[in-house]
């Protein structure tokens, strides 16, 4: 008999369940999220010498205890926070929200469900998607920036600047303002000190290009092959990946990223509706990709937009098509990155 052992981690503490194929509860701990938190999990878990980890959200707040027990040896699979709160509500008969009800919605959840994903070490896609995590939270971040330097502008100046700003023209706009009152001196330095943040924002975007233009070299990915996918979209594509393997096809990976459509039936009546589940973030770099395509006239995605918009398709419809179409052949590369690397 497998034993399967479900973890409900968090920041300080970590409880865990082990249940057996009846989903009986076996045995219950608690332990301190610190250096000996995997050692004393492990000489809790010695008894069950067929055992399996389940882990809830292993790719986020549970990430590092379940590289600890991978890298221990032990076999480790991912429960999605969504399903493991779905059993809790319908299938544990324990709908009450605390620790150990979680770890044991979590545990059932992994006997219920054999198609989990398995967690791996980390490798090169686990670098990529940090980097491409970090490049987005600083362009984000310069964006809210220069939105308020904006409206500072426009306040000391009739019209701001109505392009979009640049250290070099915020710069010049600013010495030829010269401040009236008290008021418009503290407009003016707050200014001066959001260029000064927007100068610092822009050198560590420049940085972070470098080193994900770097770390897509090493990879040795053959993604920046397709037209529109540079080495910023091909970070974001491997990282937010991962393993290409744990999709059995292209239609599953398609539903993954949310570029496959949903059905939505009722009473005979079926109908297609664009999808909102997935990877958004996936799905964001794939949407990217195909946006290029369609804004150069003679690249292959252009050509598949017009020939769906000539068979009667709006343009959306024919965005959400060639979105599909890329995300296949994103697959097809990724699958070929997996093969020549002989995974």
């Amino acid at each position: 008999m497998t034993v399967i052992i479900g973890v409900d981690p968090h920041k300080a503490s970590h409880t865990a369940v082990a249940i057996g194929d009846d989903e009986d509860e076996l045995a219950t701990v608690k332990v301190r999220a610190t250096r000996s938190q995997v050692a004393r999990l492990l000489a809790w878990a010695e008894p069950f010498e067929k055992r399996k980890w389940a882990i809830e959200s292993a790719g986020g707040l549970g990430y590092l205890l379940a590289q600890q027990l991978v890298g221990a040896g032990e076999d480790v699979v991912d429960v999605p926070a969504t399903l493991a709160s779905r059993v809790r509500l319908l299938g544990s008969g324990r709908s009450n929200k605390n620790d150990p009800n979680d770890a044991l919605s979590v545990a059932v959840a992994a006997l219920r469900a054999p198609a989990l994903r398995s967690v791996e070490p980390a490798d090169h896609a686990e670098v990529l998607r940090l980097l491409a995590k970090r490049n987005t939270d600083i362009g984000n971040h310069r964006t809210r920036v220069v939105c308020r330097l904006h409206a500072l502008l426009v306040e000391l100046a009739p019209g701001g600047i109505a392009k979009e700003l640049n250290v070099s023209d915020g710069v010049a706009l600013l010495a030829r303002v010269q401040p009236a009152n008290a008021v418009e001196r503290a407009r003016h330095e707050l200014a001066l000190e959001l260029l000064d943040d927007v100068r610092r924002l822009d050198v560590q975007l420049k940085e972070s290009h470098r080193r994900i233009r770097a770390a897509v070299r090493a990879s040795s990915t053959t993604l920046t092959d397709l037209f529109g996918v540079g080495p910023i979209l091909a970070c974001a594509l491997i990282g937010y990946t991962g393993d290409v393997r744990r999709f059995r096809n292209r239609d599953q990976f398609a539903a993954y990223n949310g570029t496959a459509p949903v059905e939505m039936s009722s009473g005979g009546r079926v109908v297609h509706r664009l999808s909102q589940r997935g990877n958004r973030k996936l799905n964001h770099a794939i949407h990217l990709v195909a946006i290029c395509q369609i804004r150069q006239p003679h690249s292959d995605g252009r050509a598949y937009f017009d020939r769906k918009v000539a068979e009667g398709k709006t343009k959306k419809e024919a965005l959400r098509s060639l979105k599909r179409h890329v995300s296949n052949a994103v697959y097809r590369q990724l699958v070929i990155d997996a093969r020549n690397a002989g995974r």
